[in-house]
């Protein structure tokens, strides 16, 4: 039984680490009115029928703080580059000049800001359900676990254990928000 407890446990682990990296994945993707090459991550273009990440068609670059500069490694790319972009929901407009791409990122107004402080919180909350959610998965497991044998004593240790993991990791979603939240607001 102590090693279905153990697997349980990192099962934990492992689920509320995947959702700490989900929503981190997700705050990259809020832009704080810096250029940053992470900002076209998840979109993607036709190239050769098949849907494949601008970063794996292009260079991206960032030449200055609010500039990007998308360099395809075929130039008949530029055209879908920009489709895919144009149709992305970034809402920036792309301009070519043969070789390549350039996205200037506008500087954020006070109620953008705020907006995208909101989306940020929105995510944050979205990481703390999926912790929550793999907390109660864990415990109903436990809880199995005891109905079918296993000592009282451990399956309350390992519901412990799964709480502490809790509150380690909400903790470090916490922190994300404060550290994306200064990243926006800071003019």
């Amino acid at each position: 039984m102590d090693e279905e407890i153990k697997m349980y446990l990192e099962e934990a682990q492992t689920m509320m680490k995947k959702a700490l990296e989900h929503t981190a994945n997700e705050l990259q993707k809020i832009r704080a009115g810096k250029a940053m090459p992470g900002m076209l991550d998840g979109i993607t273009v036709d190239y050769y029928g098949a849907q494949t990440p601008i970063n794996q068609v292009a260079t991206v670059t960032t030449p200055d703080a609010r500039t990007l500069s998308i360099r395809p490694f075929e130039k008949n790319m530029i055209g879908e580059i920009e489709k895919a972009i144009i149709n992305s929901d970034l809402g920036l407009t792309p301009s070519n000049n043969g070789e390549s791409i350039m996205l200037n990122i506008p500087p954020l107004t006070e109620e953008r800001r705020k907006n995208l402080v909101k989306q940020v919180k929105q995510e944050i909350e979205n990481g703390k359900v999926s912790i929550r959610n793999a907390r109660k998965e864990i415990n109903d497991g436990l809880k199995k676990l005891q109905k079918d044998g296993a000592s009282e004593d451990s399956v309350k240790t390992a519901e412990d254990k799964v709480q502490e993991y809790t509150n380690t990791y909400t903790q470090k979603l916490e922190d994300l928000s404060a550290q994306k939240e200064a990243e926006i607001m800071k003019v």
